[in-house]
């Protein structure tokens, strides 16, 4: 099948390999020279990826069958609403359904108005001075977000990033500012706990779950410094985590159901990857936010050890057969990003790095390329994530080493991994915190 794909960094790398597998005749659309793209694609245009003018144009002109878009952007623009009126199947939702992510104020009023578990307390707010009477007027901690999208860096968390009300009251003032996220902001209810992610295939009706995977946002070792779009992730071989239940996972996964069915009733049926980003607290999960795609990095998680065939699945969400299956290798995956130095602040961009990949191989890790240009014989940092190493093992901790030996084989003066993901000791502090966070629940319940 002719498939073209959107996108140019590792998520969509993790994608066309895992399509390239499956025997597509892969086009693809990007606005940077990925080199590991451009070796699995039958052709390729360099163009913005939210130019949805060009991009259907070249889908006639190669004669795709259907589409796999990765990022967000394009979806917020209505390209698959585009593409699928010039005949192309669209493994992706409409610009209506993809409100779901593209606007953080309709997800939580469609979550409100359907009844549907793990909400939170929020307000919206269209501008600064009533932002801040709300937050003179709250006792609890808060949570506060532009509107629209941000690449995963506009969220700003009290206690974490913003430590005093003056702090969120100049960020309210910056963001109004500066038009962070389109115009408007939400503020939400901090919850405390563990944040996981649950992806799902969906086809409008079936949904068809994927590996949990715990993300981490934050650039520095033990979760400090600025939001980042992702810095790495992990997943482990029984596709639970080391803090999850069985339980929490069910309801996670209903709530997920409930929102597509929900949508479907709507008429603004939802089709492609979905994602919940819940946050494990005593209570049970609750939504930090939802998008309308694989999440970046954990896509490379879960396409590393995809078994079935992700042609046919995209076929099946782009038709609504999505009734079978879908199966996943029982492994562990660790990815750590390679990234530019400053990330997450000021990127040092247009630095060469140099790649080993046969010795990556052998080191039993996947290499994915993602925000960097090709110049000629030459590989360059963009100002985002470079690439993606991810290990693959019977464990976390073997995954994990798996990882860290293949990053051996990437130099560069500027670049910069966060190396203590998938390490047992972070990973034992999140599961002593929700440990924690129970026990102080239960203490209370108890008075």
């Amino acid at each position: 099948m002719r498939v073209l794909t959107i996108g140019g960094g590792g998520r969509e790398h993790a994608a066309v390999e895992a399509l390239y597998r499956s025997g597509a005749e892969v086009y693809a659309v990007m606005k940077n020279m990925n080199p590991g793209i451009i070796r699995r694609s039958k052709g390729y245009k360099i163009v913005e990826e939210t130019n949805v003018g060009m991009v259907c144009a070249y889908a006639k002109e190669v004669g795709a069958e259907l589409a796999y878009i990765g990022p967000e952007a394009p979806l917020e623009v209505g390209l698959s609403d585009s593409l699928r009126e010039i005949g192309v199947l669209c493994a992706a939702p409409t610009k209506s359904a993809a409100r779901i992510e593209t606007s953080k104020l309709f997800m939580r009023e469609f979550i409100n108005e359907h009844n549907i578990a793990g909400n939170v307390d929020y307000a919206s707010f269209d501008n600064p001075e009533d932002a801040k009477r709300y937050i003179d007027s709250v006792e609890h901690e808060v949570v506060v977000k532009p509107v629209g999208l941000t690449g995963g860096k506009g969220v700003k968390v009290q206690g974490e990033h913003l430590h005093s009300v003056h702090d969120t009251t100049r960020y309210i003032d910056e963001v109004f500012n500066t038009g962070i996220g389109g115009s408007g902001i939400i503020i939400e209810e901090k919850v405390s706990g563990e944040e996981f992610t649950q992806m799902a295939f969906c086809d409008g009706k079936h949904v068809e779950p994927m590996p949990l995977v715990q993300d981490h946002k934050r650039a520095y070792e033990n979760d400090t410094g600025p939001n980042t779009g992702g810095m790495g992730s992990y997943s482990d071989s029984n596709h639970l985590l080391p803090f999850v239940e069985k339980s929490d996972r069910a309801a996670a996964l209903n709530i997920i159901k409930n929102v597509v069915n929900a949508m479907n009733k709507d008429c603004c049926q939802y089709c492609g990857p979905i994602y919940g980003q819940f946050m494990l607290t005593p209570a049970g999960p609750k939504i930090i936010e939802f998008n309308a795609r694989f999440g970046d990095p954990e896509a490379m998680n879960v396409l590393s050890i995809l078994e079935s065939d992700f042609v046919d699945i995209c076929y099946r969400m782009a038709t609504g057969t999505l009734t079978k299956a879908v199966e996943f290798g029982r492994r562990a995956s660790v990815c750590k990003y390679v990234v530019p130095e400053g990330y997450g602040t000021k990127p040092i961009s247009g630095s060469e790095i140099f790649v080993d990949e046969e010795s990556i191989k052998r080191a039993n890790a996947i290499l994915y390329y993602a925000n960097v240009n090709q110049d000629g014989r030459k590989l360059l940092t963009g100002t985002s994530r470079s690439l993606g190493i991810v290990g693959i093992a019977d464990t976390i901790d073997k995954a994990e080493e798996n990882c860290e030996n293949a990053l051996k084989f990437v130099r560069g003066d500027h670049i910069f991994v966060r190396h203590d993901i998938g390490r047992e000791n972070l990973i034992q502090n999140h599961v002593e915190h929700l440990k924690k966070l129970c026990l102080g629940q239960n203490e209370k319940s108890s008075n």
